[in-house]
């Protein structure tokens, strides 16, 4: 005999682990400090990259403005303007960062909390159907 109840639980929890799935991931594998440090070592790596090939281009199509420079302190100023660039833009990717990867990862406990608990009312609908059909048996036996 099948259960519209527990059925209809069933396939609510199957829509919302196909709908949320993605977010369930990074609660379900990840505590917060390791999800965000994931986040800000990936941004980071993926900032030096960016930043040293955009250098590198800027430094090519200048380059004929490089080779002209013979004086020390003025190579020297630009080392220090692309490196100031880099740092600040650096601290503020990596604040961006820290503010998107928290605001995820509280969104995925949230969902991963609420998956949880229906998951228990389906555990819950489980044992009382079990205990409901040993007290039948329990009866008929008497």
């Amino acid at each position: 005999m099948i259960n519209e109840d527990k059925l209809k639980l069933m396939t609510s929890i199957a829509l919302f682990e196909k709908r949320e799935g993605r977010h369930l991931k990074a609660a379900r594998n990840y505590f917060r400090s390791d999800y965000i440090s994931r986040c800000l070592l990936r941004s980071f790596i993926g900032y030096t990259l960016c930043w040293l090939m955009v250098a590198a281009l800027s430094i090519v199509c200048r380059a004929e403005d490089f080779l002209a420079i013979l004086s020390l302190a003025e190579m020297e100023s630009y080392i220090t303007e692309y490196a100031a660039g880099y740092l600040i833009g650096l601290a503020v990717y990596m604040i961006l960062t820290l503010i998107v990867s928290y605001k995820q990862y509280s969104h995925s406990a949230r969902v991963m909390r609420i998956y949880l608990a229906r998951l228990k009312r389906l555990e819950k609908r489980y044992e009382f159907q079990q205990r409901v059909k040993e007290l039948s048996k329990e009866g008929k036996r008497s």
